[in-house]
């Protein structure tokens, strides 16, 4: 689909519009790595399973996922043995700022109905006034064996609106737009009136507490995208998003307005650099991977954030298999301990770019451009993992294949965000760089980033699957 205002087409814009399409197709984090696993297997990537035992070999492909939202993809070197090589780590996150359907969403108000939302993440929140709003997520249907299957729904129309207060209601409106996030926040689905006289027969076999939990005409729209029937909805996990498609933009194609740009546009640098570095593996003696994890927006502490075992229990199960030697290693923690010594990660999650109309809120000598490169983000405090020995490693494979590359600081007057990056450099003691594109509007509705970035992004992080090696055996600390 071509989503640019003018013609003219060249490599980056060809990323960047293959990125709008994976944005689009991505509303929630279910969808990003079901939309990840689908490019994956294209690319011969094989599934696996967590709860099976693993057959890994030489030059092989894998991929598998947790809770549907996070998911990890690796690829064995063709010169890998165990006990000898590390790992080559990119690690994202493919969650966003959201409003999440409540467990029970039903409410009547002077007319309307209404959905119960919790705000998921530290979104810039008045900009979800007046937007119009589809729903996307997971439901659990009940088969027709009984079975319970996790199955994805994306209504792509505009059923939902969170509506402002007229100005003549309120005359302090364009000097501070205050709002209670509890009362004032509910989306819009419908009128009382249209809903009474639209309702159809209520299922009697509708699955536990639907009927009491979600007005009947919600439930009804997520069976009919869904091809189910109302009684096999049992539960979910519903986000809200915002049904204007991802496009380019500005005068020459140069921009990205989008949702969810933090952090899908790391997203899928990542799964892309894995993608076209895969079959480049005969001098390879790392495993590449990368780990896409989900909530990293409210702390990462979950079963499928960057703070569980997703990442150390897959290298242990790597390193216990026996791909690269006739065994496996006798004692898995000191292989374990030493493969981490000799690995690194790439914590990849967007940057900020400079404001033109805010300028002064950065620092002056580190004011990130669009279409300059990929940024080093650096803090004194290690709200960032980057050090100078990591800087200088991914420095030196940009140097090689000529990758732009930027750096942020932050002002000392301000606050500064936080990655996995230190969550994992600690957990595993490995070495850790924080990078990321420039956008502007970071946890807005509506975002902006730039086409020259996609690629820049991508091939930075295929350069570090294709040269870590080589670059590390030069470097020397400990």
């Amino acid at each position: 689909m071509d989503y640019s205002t003018l013609k003219g087409h060249h490599s980056h814009k060809a990323e960047a519009l293959d990125f709008v399409d994976f944005l689009n197709a991505s509303p929630s984090p279910f969808h990003a790595v079901h939309e990840a696993s689908t490019r994956l297997e294209k690319a011969g990537f094989e599934k696996i399973s967590e709860k099976d035992e693993w057959h890994l070999k030489k030059k092989g492909k894998y991929y598998f996922t947790r809770n549907g939202s996070s998911l990890v993809a690796f690829v064995v070197g063709d010169k890998y043995q165990a006990g000898q090589g590390g790992f080559s780590i990119v690690g994202a996150h493919t969650d966003s700022p959201c409003l999440k359907v409540k467990p029970i969403s039903k409410k009547e108000n002077v007319g309307y109905i209404e959905v119960g939302v919790q705000l998921y993440g530290g979104g810039i929140w008045h900009t979800w006034f007046d937007r119009d709003l589809g729903i996307a997520g997971r439901v659990m249907v009940e088969q027709n064996d009984g079975t319970y299957k996790h199955t994805l729904v994306h209504i792509k129309k505009p059923i939902l609106r969170v509506p402002t207060l007229a100005i003549h209601l309120d005359g302090s409106a364009n000097e501070a737009f205050r709002f209670n996030k509890e009362v004032h926040m509910l989306p819009v689905l419908a009128t009382t009136a249209k809903s009474a006289l639209n309702a159809k027969k209520d299922d009697k076999s509708w699955g536990p507490n639907q009927v009491k939990n979600h007005h009947p005409a919600l439930i009804h729209v997520l069976a009919e995208t869904m091809n189910v029937e109302a009684r096999q909805i049992c539960d979910f996990e519903l986000c809200l998003f915002d049904s204007q498609p991802a496009t380019l933009g500005g005068l020459y194609d140069e921009f990205i307005f989008s949702a969810r740009l933090d952090n899908l546009g790391m997203t899928y640098c990542s799964l892309m650099a894995l993608i076209k570095s895969c079959d480049n593996v005969s001098d390879e003696s790392n495993i590449r991977l990368i780990s896409l994890f989900d909530n990293e927006e409210i702390g990462s502490t979950s079963a499928h954030g960057a703070n569980s075992n997703l990442l150390p229990t897959t290298m242990e199960r790597i390193l216990s298999s026996n791909v690269g030697s006739k065994s496996a290693p006798k004692n898995i923690k000191i292989a374990f301990e030493q493969a981490v010594h000799k690995s690194f990660l790439i914590s990849a999650d967007m940057a900020h770019a400079v404001n033109p109309n805010y300028a002064e809120k950065y620092e002056e000598n580190h004011r990130p451009q669009m279409h300059q490169g990929t940024v080093i983000k650096i803090n004194a405090n290690q709200r960032y993992a980057t050090t100078a020995p990591t800087s200088l490693i991914l420095r030196e494979i940009a140097r090689q294949k000529e990758i732009p590359i930027q750096e942020f600081v932050v002002r000392n007057d301000s606050s500064c965000g936080s990655t996995i990056g230190p969550m994992l450099s600690a957990k595993l003691g490995i070495r850790t760089i924080d990078v990321g594109n420039p956008q502007l509007s970071m946890h807005s509705i509506r975002e902006t980033s730039g086409v020259d970035d996609v690629k820049n992004g991508t091939d930075l992080l295929k350069a570090f699957f294709e040269l870590f090696p080589s670059v590390d055996a030069r470097v020397f600390v400990d």
